[in-house]
């Protein structure tokens, strides 16, 4: 007999990881390597794209500032061109053979700015878990159309497809929460 709800476990895992990425790039005042990692770099000439983490280390010195060192010195100024470049409010400084990050605080109305679309992140990924759900409860109808499971064994089924879409939402809810607070710390 299949287990329905191992497929969609998985199915949600994939999407909260997704989510958990996601809002790992809004930015909240504070440093962060995750603020940078993930920029594509035309690096050596434009010959490469690379992500920031594949050319350099990324660290944060304090709350406010990014250290980033080149494993090639020559793409230093590449990395700071494509950091400007991804238009994300970020200005790298060469400082010798690293770039530093410093991260202003954010104003009121930028803050304003980032909930709205963290607001708007946590809600394409409840979109996602709906389909997740959707396409869980079909699979159960269509096996019991096909006689495959009986209809208590659908009932149940169709339980366990809920709570665990329950619990995923309120997790999701609950990072909305925490990434929230982070943005609203002065």
């Amino acid at each position: 007999m299949q287990d329905y709800t191992s497929e969609l476990r998985k199915q949600i895992q994939k999407i909260i990881d997704l989510l958990k990425q996601d809002l790992s790039t809004i930015r909240t005042g504070r440093a962060s390597s995750s603020l940078v990692e993930n920029i594509v770099i035309d690096a050596y000439g434009g010959s490469a794209r690379l992500k920031v983490l594949e050319l350099a280390t990324i660290g944060t010195a304090d709350a406010r500032t990014i250290n980033i060192t080149p494993f090639d010195p020559t793409v230093i100024q590449e990395i700071e061109k494509g950091i400007v470049a991804a238009n994300v409010g970020l200005n790298p400084i060469v400082d010798g053979q690293m770039l530093r990050i410093n991260i202003p605080p954010l104003s009121e109305e930028r803050r304003e700015e980032l909930i709205k679309g963290m607001r708007h992140k946590l809600e394409n990924g409840r979109i996602m878990v709906r389909q997740a759900r959707h396409d869980a409860m079909e699979s159960v109808k269509h096996a019991n159309n096909d006689k495959d499971i009986s209809d208590d064994d659908l009932h149940r089924h169709e339980k366990d497809i809920q709570r665990i879409i329950d619990e995923t939402i309120s997790s999701i809810d609950g990072m909305g929460r925490q990434k929230e607070e982070e943005l609203l710390q002065v």
